[in-house]
């Protein structure tokens, strides 16, 4: 909730009650929607964090690749790359077609 807060350049409590505010605006959404977004936030989040890491490592195996070697963890840096990318954008298409659901 703080992560989601900072980024929309809110206090927590600012953040809330903007959440609940727009959720009290829009009677057409059901319990399951909201906690659909729900999830789905909190996956695009961790998703987020997982690039992250898997984005340090890979600049590590870059910069041995850099100055010669051949760093045995290139082959699970490159496939943690591939799968964390796939987890975004699997997460992306998710929201895009909540967008394009009545």
């Amino acid at each position: 909730m703080s992560a989601g807060a900072k980024t929309a350049g809110l206090t927590v409590a600012g953040f809330l009650a903007r959440a609940a505010l727009g959720a009290a605006r829009d009677l057409d959404r059901t319990a399951s929607t909201i906690a659909g977004e729900r999830e789905l936030v909190t996956e695009l989040f961790a998703a987020r964090r997982h690039l992250g890491r898997v984005g340090n490592n890979l600049n590590q195996v870059a910069r041995a690749v850099n100055s010669g070697a051949h760093p045995p963890e290139l082959d699970a840096v490159l496939a943690a790359t591939e799968r964390a990318v796939r987890r975004v954008q699997h997460a992306t298409d998710q929201l895009l077609q909540r967008d394009r659901e009545p």
